[in-house]
Parts: C-alpha cells; structure tokens; sequence
C-alpha cells in the first residue's frame, strides 16, 4: 500500500468588519478586551469588531497539550498535529504530505516549511521527534489510545522528514495522529527536564491563537496569530468567559458580556433549548447546530460486584425503562434524536443489525421478577436476598440538561421498582469516578464521528476508561482479543466482522445504555459569520470565522 497526499494552499481569510455586540460596563472590571484585564471596557470600538467572548461552565484548566485537564476547544485554537480528519476524510495540516510503506508499519511525513511555534522556535522534525517522545515517555497515561502501543521507532531524517515506525500495520493511525490530544507540537522550549508529563513551562503551538492572559475561573484570553502559516485569522482576540450555566450566562448574552456560546468538551450546553430560542426570536442572536456526531448514555459499571448494576437483566431492564422519544422531545425539544444503539449507523462499521430493545416498562419488570428482584408487599423498592435494588447515577453538574435527564430517570426507574440516587459532580470528578470504578451509574457519550468507532471502542479496555464498565461482563476476555484484533486487521472484510461481534457483545450486555444522538451547538450574536464545525464534538474552527 503507497499512499502519497498533496497539500491543498490555503486560501486568505476575509478581514473583520462592522458591529459585535460590546460588552456591558458593569462587568468591565471582569472582562479581557485588547487591553490589560480591567481595561476592557476601554478597549476601541475597532478591536470590538474583532472579538468573540464565549461563555464557558468551567476554566480552561492546564493546557498542557499531552495530557487531558485542559478544554479541548481551547487546546484546538493553540495546537496543531501532523493531519487533520475531516468530513472527506485525512488531510494534510503541519505535514503536507505523507508515505505509508507496503507493509503498513513505516509512515514517513514531509513536513511544511516556514512553520514557527508562537515563542518562535522552529517547528521541525527534531522538534516532532522531541513532542513524540514525550507523549511515549507517558504511554501508560494514553493507553486508550491504541497507537500509544504500537510506536516503535521515531526518526528525524532531515529538517523536514520525520518517519514513524509501528510495531504492526495499524488502520487507524492517521485519525489517532489527527486528535486534538495528545499527538499535537508544544515548543520543546516549554519542556520541563526535557518532557511534558510532569507539566511544562509554557503553551505555545503552531496554531492560528496564542494564550495571552489566563485567570483560573475567571476568564483565558486568545490572540490572533499574524504569523500563522495559514493567514492570520481574521478575529483577532477570542475571551473564554467562566460563566455559571444557565441564567448568568443567558443574562450575559442579553446584556453583550458575551457573545457566544457552544456545547463543550463533556457534552454539556450551558443554556437549556428555550433560553436558546428566547434569544434566537430577539433576532440579535442565532443558532447552528451540527449534524449528530456522537451517543450521549449512561454508564453501567460491571465490575462493581457488590451491585445490582453488576447483573445483565438489571441494566437490560434500566435500558427498557427509558423513554427516549420523551427525552428527545420535551427535554431536547427535538434537537437531539433518540439513539437506540451504541453508534448512529453513519458511523463507520456501525451499520450493524442488533436485537432491538425498545421503551417497554413491562418487559422492564418482567426482567427483573425474572432475575429474583421481587416487589415484596407494600414496598416500592424491589429486593433481593435482604439487598434493595438501588444504585446511584452520577452527572455532570454543569449540564442543566443532564441534571433533568438524571431526575427523570429517577422517576421512570421508580416505575419499575428501582430507587436511583442522583448525584451533580464536576466533570472531573466523573471521570475520575469512570477510570477508578468507584460508580454504578454515570452520564457519558461517545468519542465521536471523527474518532469512532475505535477511539470508543479502544477505550473498552482502557484503565483509564470504560475498564471497569465491560470488565465484569461474561465474554469480557474475547472482547478484549477482538478490540486487539480488529486494530491491527488488513483485512476488511474480517474488520467488519470483529466490529459487528464486539457492538453485538456490549449491546447484548447493555454496558452502554444509549440515551439521544448529540450535536455541537452553538448560539451566537447574528453578525458572526462563516460558522461551521469540524469533524469533532470538541472544536469549532475560530480561525475562519469573520464579523459582518
């Protein structure tokens, strides 16, 4: 197989003009404008026209690009990888071009000239071989991602050439290079003790914004790159705004202390779909949704063995109880569709026919009279063996719409004889939860339409992942064997076999119980132009965007 792709030049973004909405003089003293911090309210009504500020529920946290704390709609606007995955499939981005050997284990990339990181040290081969090296110094902490295991060898064959080597031919390569994390460049200037994986000593990429100013819970200020090799963005200063969801952020948009706002990096919209539409009908704002790029569900742990949630009829009971079609409608108002599989069939390997498992609160009960879990008289929690038949479920207490989820699954599930208890925790918080186990229930979605479905499915054995979710599973060892297998496979027809046996497994085990497909939304002032979304829930592509 020889695989070789040209770039493509870029073309010039258009220059920013006209009126953005500026922002309140009673939140001045709070805001970032082109000036210092508390300036704001100075700042000249020509570098309003070139600002965005958007509301976010959470700091922007440590933008260490090779590890997983900081928000990757930020880290998207800083740093760049080798390829860029995108609705036509991988192109070329910091390297122009790139061979794969006939036997699919040596990737050799012709790097582009006249790249510079923001400190202004050159971005070279010697400089990917140094990133590379430090995200490999760390392999343990990327073992979701299964090409962390299969690098052997990294060479810097001249200032421009840098070839990869595997251990084995591995089909997703390219898409796992293309992530937002953690295969992007930092200045090696910014290394401490010569890596990353003990922290760094400063954030500067290759990409079209630099971090200019950041206050921990207040705001993070990004600037214009003018020397980004592909044209200098046309908004030049983009705010992060740390906002609380829901009212506070709805009253800043109506007040023009911020001007946008889009779902983030855990799946969350900080305004619910009626205050969207309130600001969409003052015909100051507009909304723009993508098409549905990944699941959002809820987590069942396997492994936890001193729990219901451990047995299979329970969860296929939990997974009967939930009427999506009233989640899509009255707690979505539409915007997200109910999923009723793991993956939409549009995702690659996907398209798989698996037993159908509809809302059906009878078959619900009948499950779980079938497993012993009894309703004795005058009870309304089901018992078994003097063990009550309750569990928790943890979300995400930035999402409004996950706290309503989580309270009418409360209610349903009493329904059907089981007692939830539903606990907010930051987001951190639960993904510590989904990689220590110490969970029966969680909110969470999948990777993806770029990254899925391997990136997902990868994670179904990862540590620090879905470990503790498929672990306790009856065939967990043959699903292990087939994630490994299906990784490395050349063989397409036996790819698409080992997808469709390793979704049937975990749809059979109602590990992952689907709940809506999901979309990036974003709610912006109606002069911002050109709003368009990568193929990723975690990005939006700031630098082609334009004020009119």
């Amino acid at each position: 197989m020889k695989v070789k792709v040209k770039s493509i030049a870029s073309t010039t973004l258009l220059l920013a003009c006209l009126f953005i909405m500026a922002m309140s003089a009673g939140c001045s003293s709070e805001q970032s404008g082109s000036q210092a911090t508390g300036n704001a309210g100075n700042a000249s009504q020509a570098d309003k026209k070139q600002e965005i500020i958007y509301a976010v529920s959470k700091d922007i946290n440590d933008m260490n690009p090779h590890l997983y704390t900081g928000s990757m709609h930020a880290q998207g606007m800083v740093y760049e990888s080798l390829v860029e995955n995108t609705a036509e499939g991988i192109k070329p981005l910091l390297a122009e071009s790139w061979d794969i050997s006939e036997d699919g284990m040596t990737y050799t990339f012709q790097l582009r000239n006249n790249v510079t990181f923001h400190d202004g040290s050159p971005f070279n081969a010697e400089a990917v071989k140094r990133n590379m090296e430090a995200v490999q110094e760390n392999a343990k902490k990327h073992s979701w991602i299964k090409l962390s295991s299969k690098i052997v060898g990294m060479t810097a064959i001249d200032e421009d050439t840098f070839e990869l080597k595997l251990s084995e031919p591995y089909y997703p390569a390219l898409v796992e290079l293309s992530m937002t994390r953690p295969y992007v460049f930092l200045s090696p200037a910014d290394f401490i003790d010569g890596g990353t994986k003990d922290g760094v000593q400063g954030y500067h990429g290759t990409g079209p914004y630099k971090l200019a100013e950041h206050k921990t819970d207040e705001y993070a200020v990004f600037q214009a790159n003018k020397d980004y090799w592909g044209g200098a963005p046309a908004i030049q200063q983009i705010v992060a705004k740390v906002l609380p969801a829901g009212e506070t952020t709805f009253l800043a948009l109506q007040t023009g202390e911020v001007n946008m706002v889009f779902t983030d990096d855990r799946g969350a919209d900080s305004l619910d779909v009626d205050a969207m539409e309130r600001l969409a009908a003052s015909g100051k704002f507009r909304i723009e949704r993508s098409d549905p790029i990944n699941t959002k569900m809820i987590v069942a742990n396997s492994s936890r063995s001193d729990n219901a949630v451990s047995e299979k009829p329970v969860r296929q009971a939990i997974w009967h109880a939930i009427d999506r079609t009233t989640i899509s409608e009255q707690i979505f108002d539409g915007t997200e569709t109910p999923a009723h599989t793991l993956f939409s069939s549009n995702v690659n390997y996907a398209n798989v026919e698996l037993a159908g498992r509809d809302y059906d609160p009878d078959k619900a009960r009948a499950l779980l009279e079938e497993a012993g879990w009894l309703l004795q008289e005058g009870a309304v929690v089901r018992s078994k063996q003097g063990q009550s038949l309750s569990m928790e479920l943890y979300y995400d207490v930035a999402s409004a719409s996950q706290k309503t989820q989580a309270e009418y699954l409360q209610s349903a599930l009493k329904e059907i004889g089981i007692e939830i208890a539903i606990t907010g925790e930051e987001s951190s918080s639960i993904a510590n939860r989904r990689a220590t186990g110490e969970y029966d229930l969680l909110f969470n979605q999948t990777w993806g339409l770029a990254y899925d479905p391997q990136s997902t499915i990868a994670a179904f054995a990862s540590e620090s992942s879905y470990l503790h979710t498929t672990r306790g599973i009856a065939n967990a060892d043959e699903l292990y064997q087939n994630i490994e297998d299906v990784m490395v496979s050349t063989d397409e027809e036996k790819r698409n076999e080992m997808y469709a046996n390793i979704l049937s497994i975990v749809h059979e085990e109602a590990v992952f119980i689907p709940i809506t497909n999901g979309s990036v939304t974003v709610v912006a002032a109606s002069g911002l132009q050109n709003i368009t979304f990568k193929q990723t829930q975690f990005e939006l592509p700031f630098e082609s965007m334009y004020m009119e």
